[in-house]
């Protein structure tokens, strides 16, 4: 598959135009002075289905049905995916606005509050074990089963194409931005809105952000190769236990400038600070690029990266899992 160009993501934008609302960049001055500089943070959890991922998924969907209805062929007969929750709900939604069957394979320790929305929008939920190979193989046999077509999370260009769009409204809000700090899992976010951001604005830094106990972005820069996590990642951040892939690593590896890893104990609470400081009940992933910001690493980056934009990429919390809370030791910072 070709990686995705600037031409792509614009193209997405005028498919999406009139089905998505941009979303707002919103400011906080409690966490500008624990930073240290202005932060904007990209609020993808207002987003339809309640994160990124719809934009990649009715950018997809679209280009199915504008594909078949060119071939004279009708609709596709199913879409099929994996995912941990978002993309799944994405895909679930983007289908039923079309008349189009979703068949979505989700491991079973998913939060159930992702699976239940799953099932919400129409789809059939096919459960898996929480592992890559598990995930890759039961789709697979899903799509043979139903002569459906995969629509991948993170390595279809078109979806990259869709979730770049987050990138070009960005550029619009905030002109003045110097640095973007992105949630990777798969990559498919970050590798969309690198492609678009360093077409327009090569000067603009682009950073990754991960747990680090889920570091294949980090590690596969370190290595100058892909390095797939070996075992299942151990994170709350539960939409980035997945791993980079063939498709978006050489977008990462040319376009994105650094990767940021950040402790379980820094992704809670900085989850935390958001939730008091904004009164925005973002996901744990989302809280990840927070926790890079504020950790020392980035400390260290020259003083004339002032203005920094956070993608705060989802707000599907599982409040069933929110027993790590009580145990976090005082009120915030």
């Amino acid at each position: 598959m070709a990686a995705p160009a600037l031409a792509d993501v614009r193209a997405a934008q005028a498919r999406l135009r009139g089905r998505l609302q941009p979303t707002p960049l919103l400011t906080c001055r409690s966490l500008d002075r624990l930073a240290g500089r202005r932060l904007l943070f990209k609020c993808e959890l207002f987003q339809r289905t309640g994160s990124f991922k719809i934009r990649g998924a009715l950018n997809a969907v679209g280009c199915l049905v504008e594909e078949s209805e060119r071939s004279g062929g009708g609709k596709p007969r199913a879409v099929v995916t994996h995912s941990s929750g978002n993309h799944g709900q994405a895909l679930a939604c983007a289908a039923q606005a079309e008349g189009v069957p979703a068949y979505i394979v989700v491991p079973r320790t998913a939060p159930q509050c992702k699976q239940s929305a799953i099932r919400a929008y129409g789809a059939t939920l096919v459960p898996c074990e929480p592992n890559d190979k598990s995930r890759a193989e039961t789709a697979a046999r899903v799509v043979q089963e139903t002569g459906g077509v995969m629509v991948h999370p993170n390595q279809d260009p078109v979806v990259m194409a869709g979730q770049g769009t987050i990138a070009l409204e960005l550029l619009e809000q905030a002109p003045e931005v110097n640095a973007v700090v992105v949630p990777v899992g798969g990559g498919g976010m970050i590798a969309g809105m690198a492609v678009a951001i360093k077409a327009l604005r090569p000067d603009v830094k682009v950073f990754a952000a991960e747990p680090r106990n889920a570091d294949d972005c980090y590690q596969s820069k370190v290595r100058g190769e892909m390095t797939p996590n070996l075992h299942p990642p151990d994170t709350i951040a539960d939409a980035v236990k997945t791993s980079i892939g063939p498709n978006t690593w050489p977008i990462i590896r040319d376009l994105v400038d650094d990767v940021l890893t950040v402790s379980e104990e820094e992704i809670k609470q900085a989850t935390r600070l958001v939730w008091e400081r904004m009164k925005l009940l973002i996901e744990p992933t989302a809280g990840v690029g927070v926790a890079a910001v504020l950790s020392e690493q980035f400390q260290a980056l020259p003083r004339d990266l002032g203005n920094i934009c956070i993608v705060l990429c989802g707000g599907n919390v599982d409040l069933s899992s929110l027993t790590w809370l009580t145990a976090l030791p005082g009120k915030g910072q």
